[in-house]
C-alpha cells in the first residue's frame, strides 16, 4: 500500500469551502489567546512544553469564546423565561469536545491557521482529548445528538445526568478474549466543565416514613450530597450554549477524626468511599435487567437533585428574579417539561409528588395533575428481560417513602382500570404496577407510562410493537398517549465534523444549507447520473479507507487491501444484534476460497467492533470466536489479502469517526423485531456506505426514504418471525439441509478455529443449534444470499457509487434536528427557533427577533 497523503493536510483543508478561510485578524486574536494560556499552563520548572500542554492552551483558548456565548444564553433565558426542556438521562456518550465545538462555534479555520503558523498540528492535538464515555452505546449517544440539536434549534434546554469517575470500561483484547480496564477519562482533568459548588444539593436515602399532623414524613435518612458540573453545549452558528449538568455524589463527612485518632485509617474515610461510590462508575448495559442496590441509588441520586434543581429555578426563574418569586405550582406543567430517556429516571414521578405532597403541601390529585402534565417517557427496548424492575423489598430499605407513593399511584389507577374493564381481573393483574409473580416487584416502565402525558417508540416499527404487544393493555387505556419519535443523528459530528471530504463535494454543489436542514441534501439525487460528481464520491471514500486501512496498521499490525468492499458491523455485543451471524459469514466465506482458491471473488475487509458487558458470558465468547477466526484467516497464506478480519478494539465515539467515513458495507443484521431503532445505520447512510440489513428499527424507514433498490435487505419480517416461533422452530432442520451452514458449525464444534481447546465454542453451538432465540439459522441462508448480491454490485464502481449518492441523498429524515422539533412541538409544548444571539461584544437590542419559522 502507497504511503498516503491525508486528505487533512493543512492546504487542503484551508481550501475546503464549508470552513472558508480565517480572516487575518481571528488568527491574530487567537495566536495571542493561545500563547497566553500556554504561559500558564506550563508548569513553572518546565521550559519545555507537552503536546497536553498544547492540548490544554488549545482547549482553554476555545473554551475562552463560549463562556460568553453561555452566559449571554442564561441571561436571555432569564429575561424571556420560556418553557425550559429537562432532559434526563443516565446516559451521556459526549465523545470529544474540542472538535465539535470549533465546529459549531466557527472557529476551526482561525485554529487551524494559527496553529498551523505557531508549529502545531491541529489533528494531533485533537487525538490527545480523552472521550467523555458516559455511556454503553446508542442511548447515551442519542442524548448527546439530541444536547446539540436543542442547543441549534435554541430550546432551553438542560440535559441532566451523573458525572462518572470512570465511564464505560476501555476494552483490550488479549489472546482474543476481552479484558476490561477502568475508563479514567478525568485522569488529567476536564478543561470542559465548571465544578457549581454553590449549587451543592442533599439527597437522601434508607430512613422510615411517620405520620404527623401535617402528613406523612420521611425521617431518619442517611444524606449524600449532590455537586453539580456544568459543560457548554453550544448551537451551530447561533450563539445559543446550553447546559449539560452531571452530578457528582460527594459524602457529608469526608472524614472522621475520632476513628482515624484511634488508629482505625480505613474507618475514618469508609462513610465518604460509601457515599461516594454513587457516582463512581458507569454500569455497563447488558440488556439484562437485573436489581443492584448501586445502579438504584445512581437513579435516584439523579432525579432527586435533578428536581430539587428544577424547582429552584421555576421558583426563581420568573422575568429574570434570583429570589423565589413563584408560590403557586399552577404555571409548572406551562414552564416545565421533562423528558425521561428510558425507565432509569422513573424514580422521578414519585420523588416529585413527594416534594408537591410533603414539602410543598399541595392535594393528591393537584400533585398527580401536574404530575403527568410535566413528564413524557422514551422507551428504548422491546425485550422483557430488558424492562427494570425493582424489588419491593430492597425499595422500602432505601426509598420507603417512594414505596408508599407508588403502592398509591397504583391504587389510584387500577380504581380506573377497574371502572373501565368492569369484571376483567386478568386486565388488573397485567397492568399493575406490582408485579406478585414471585418476588415482589415494581414494573417501572408501567410507572413511567401512567405518570407521564406522552409515551414514545424511537422507530415507527418499535412504536407499533410497543402499542400491540410490549404495553398493547396501556395503549387501549391511553391510546392519546402513544406517539412515535424516529431517532436522528447530528450532522454537524457525523458529517461536517468526521468527513470533511465528503462535506466539501456536497456544499460544492448545494451549499451548506444542510448543515443544519438535512432534507437539503434532497438536491444531490439530480446529480445521481453525473460522472464527474460520482467519481468524486469514490475518490473521497477511496481516501477515508487508506486512512483507516494505516490506523489498522498502526494498531493491530494488520495489513488491509484498500479495494476490498470495506464491511463493518460496531455496536454494543448481544446475541439479539447478531455479530454471530456476521462471523459465520465470514467463515463460509473462508471455506469458498479453500475449496477453491482460484475463484473469482470480491476482497473483503470485515471490521467488527464493539464492548461485551463484563458478565455476559455468551457476547464475550463470541468476541473470543471471532478473534480466533481472525487469527485464522488472517494467516492463511492461500487467502492473502481477500479476506481480511480485524476486531476493532475499544469501540468509541472517537474510533467511529475514523470508521463510519471509511465504510463501504454497513451491518444492520438484529432479528427482526429485537432492536428498537439504531443510530449506527442513520451515521453509515449519511456518510454513503450502503446497508445490509433486516426490516427491523428504523431500517424499516431507511428503505422507505431510499427505495427497495438502494438497499439489501434479508431475512424474516417481525410477523413472519412471531409465525415461526408460534408454529415451532426446530434449528436443526436447517442445520441439517445447508452444507456451508453445517460445515460452519461443525468446525465451531469440533475445535477448528480453536485447536488448543477444542471444547471452547460448544456453548456458542448448542445455543445456537437447541435454542437459537434470535433465529440465526433460519435468516443464515437469505444472508449469504444477499452477501452475495452485495459482491456483484460492488464490481461495477459507479453502480455502487450511485447507490450511495441516493443514500446520501434520502438521509434527510433521520437528523436529530427533526427528532427534536416532533418533540418540542408535541410532546413539550415548545416552538424550535432560528433566532440567532449577538455574539459577546455586541448587544442585545442587536439581536434578530424574527419570528420562529415553520420547518
Amino acid at each position: 500500500m502507497a504511503s498516503y497523503q491525508p486528505q487533512t493536510d493543512h492546504e487542503k483543508r484551508k481550501q475546503i469551502s464549508i470552513r472558508g478561510i480565517a480572516p487575518v485578524e481571528n488568527v491574530v486574536e487567537f495566536k495571542k489567546a493561545f500563547n497566553r494560556h500556554l504561559h500558564y499552563t506550563i508548569v513553572k520548572d518546565r521550559n519545555v512544553a507537552t503536546p497536553r500542554d498544547y492540548y490544554l492552551s488549545l482547549a482553554h483558548t476555545v473554551r475562552d469564546y463560549l463562556v460568553g456565548r453561555w452566559i449571554r444564553t442564561q441571561q436571555h433565558y432569564y429575561e424571556k423565561d420560556p418553557k425550559r426542556v429537562y432532559y434526563l438521562s443516565l446516559e451521556f456518550y459526549m465523545g470529544r469536545t474540542l472538535s465539535n465545538t470549533m465546529v459549531n462555534l466557527g472557529i476551526q479555520s482561525a485554529c487551524d491557521e494559527a496553529l498551523y503558523q505557531i508549529g502545531l498540528d491541529i489533528e494531533e492535538l485533537e487525538e490527545i482529548e480523552e472521550d467523555a464515555g458516559l455511556g454503553n452505546g446508542g442511548l447515551g449517544r442519542l442524548a448527546a445528538c439530541f444536547l446539540d440539536s436543542m442547543a441549534t434549534l435554541g430550546l432551553a434546554a438542560y440535559g441532566y445526568g451523573i458525572r462518572y469517575d470512570y465511564g464505560i470500561f476501555a476494552q483490550r483484547i488479549e489472546d482474543g478474549w476481552q479484558v476490561e480496564e477502568p475508563d479514567e477519562w478525568l485522569r488529567y482533568g476536564n478543561p470542559w466543565e465548571k465544578a457549581r459548588p454553590e449549587y451543592v444539593l442533599p439527597v437522601n436515602f434508607y430512613g422510615r416514613t411517620e405520620d404527623t399532623d401535617t402528613g406523612v414524613k420521611w425521617v431518619d435518612t442517611q444524606v449524600v450530597f449532590a455537586m453539580p458540573y456544568d459543560s457548554p453545549i453550544p448551537g451551530y452558528g447561533n450563539n445559543t450554549v446550553n447546559t449539560m449538568r452531571l452530578w457528582s455524589a460527594k459524602a457529608p463527612n469526608s472524614f472522621n477524626l475520632h476513628f482515624f485518632n484511634n488508629g482505625e485509617y480505613i474507618n475514618a474515610v469508609c462513610d465518604r468511599n460509601q457515599a461516594e461510590n454513587i457516582s463512581r462508575v458507569l454500569y455497563p448495559n447488558d440488556n439484562f435487567f437485573s436489581g443492584k442496590e448501586l445502579r438504584l441509588k445512581q437513579e435516584y441520586f439523579l432525579v432527586a437533585s435533578t428536581l430539587q434543581d428544577i424547582l429552584r429555578r421555576f421558583k426563581s426563574s420568573k422575568f429574570g428574579s434570583r429570589d423565589p418569586v413563584r408560590r403557586s405550582f399552577e404555571s409548572f406543567p406551562d414552564k416545565v417539561a421533562i423528558q425521561l430517556n428510558d425507565t432509569h429516571p422513573s424514580m422521578a414521578i414519585p420523588e416529585l409528588l413527594r416534594i408537591f405532597v410533603d414539602i410543598e403541601g399541595l392535594p393528591w390529585d393537584k400533585a398527580w395533575d401536574i404530575t403527568v402534565k410535566t413528564f413524557a417517557y422514551t422507551n428504548h427496548t422491546v425485550l422483557p428481560e430488558a424492562l427494570e424492575r425493582w424489588p419491593v423489598s430492597m425499595l422500602e430499605r432505601i426509598l420507603p417513602r417512594h414505596l408508599q407513593i407508588i403502592y398509591l399511584i397504583n391504587h389510584n389507577f387500577l380504581q380506573e382500570v377497574r371502572a373501565k374493564y368492569p369484571g376483567d381481573s386478568g386486565k388488573l393483574r397485567r397492568m399493575s404496577i406490582v408485579e406478585e409473580d414471585g418476588e415482589k416487584k415494581i414494573n417501572m416502565a408501567f410507572l413511567s407510562i401512567i405518570g407521564s402525558h406522552a409515551v414514545n417508540g424511537v422507530a415507527a416499527l418499535h412504536s407499533e410493537i410497543i402499542k400491540k404487544e410490549t404495553f398493547h393493555d396501556f395503549y387501549e387505556m391511553f391510546p392519546e398517549r402513544f406517539q412515535n419519535k424516529t431517532n436522528g443523528i447530528t450532522p454537524r459530528r457525523w458529517l461536517l465534523l468526521c468527513n470533511p471530504g465528503l462535506s466539501d463535494i456536497i456544499a460544492e454543489k448545494i451549499g451548506e444549507g444542510w448543515v443544519t436542514d438535512l432534507y437539503k441534501l434532497r438536491d444531490l439525487k439530480k446529480y445521481a447520473e453525473d460522472e464527474n460528481f460520482l467519481r468524486n464520491i469514490i475518490k473521497v471514500k477511496q481516501e477515508n479507507k487508506m486512512k483507516l486501512a494505516e490506523y489498522i496498521q498502526e494498531h493491530y499490525k494488520i495489513k488491509v487491501n484498500t479495494s476490498s468492499i470495506f464491511d463493518i458491523q460496531v455496536k454494543r455485543i448481544h446475541e439479539y444484534k447478531r455479530q454471530l451471524l456476521n462471523c459465520f459469514h465470514i467463515i463460509t466465506l473462508y471455506n469458498r476460497l479453500k475449496r477453491d482458491p482460484n475463484q473469482a471473488f470480491v476482497p473483503r475487509t470485515i471490521m467488527i467492533g464493539g464492548k461485551a458487558a463484563p458478565g455476559y458470558h455468551m457476547a464475550k465468547l463470541i468476541i473470543k470466536l471471532i478473534n480466533s477466526v481472525a487469527k485464522v484467516v488472517n494467516n492463511d497464506p492461500i487467502i492473502g489479502d481477500r479476506l481480511k478480519v480485524v476486531y476493532l478494539e475499544n469501540y468509541r465515539v472517537s474510533l467511529a469517526e475514523k470508521i463510519i467515513p471509511a465504510a463501504d458495507l454497513s451491518e444492520q443484521i438484529s432479528t427482526a423485531g429485537t432492536e428498537a431503532s439504531g443510530t449506527g445505520n442513520m451515521k453509515f447512510m449519511l456518510n454513503g456506505a450502503l446497508t445490509i440489513g433486516t426490516l427491523d428499527g428504523a431500517n424499516v424507514e431507511m428503505r422507505e426514504e431510499m427505495g427497495d433498490e438502494n438497499i439489501f435487505i434479508f431475512g424474516m419480517k417481525v410477523d413472519e418471525v412471531e409465525e415461526l416461533k408460534r408454529s415451532g422452530y426446530h434449528p436443526q432442520d436447517y442445520y441439517e439441509s445447508n452444507k456451508s451452514l453445517k460445515q460452519v458449525l461443525d468446525q465451531i464444534r469440533g475445535g477448528f478455529f480453536s485447536p488448543e481447546e477444542p471444547g471452547l465454542f460448544m456453548d456458542i453451538y448448542n445455543s445456537v443449534l437447541y435454542n437459537d432465540r434470535f433465529c440465526l439459522l433460519k435468516d443464515y441462508e437469505d444472508y449469504i444470499r444477499c452477501q452475495d448480491e452485495v459482491s456483484k454490485v460492488f464490481k461495477n464502481p459507479l453502480k455502487w457509487a450511485k447507490m450511495c449518492v441516493l443514500n446520501i441523498a434520502s438521509s434527510g429524515k433521520f437528523s436529530s434536528d427533526r427528532t427534536i422539533s416532533e418533540y418540542a412541538k408535541e410532546i413539550w409544548g415548545v416552538e424550535p427557533n432560528d433566532i440567532k444571539l449577538p455574539p459577546p461584544h455586541e448587544g442585545l437590542d442587536t439581536m434578530d427577533s424574527k419570528p420562529p419559522q415553520k420547518k
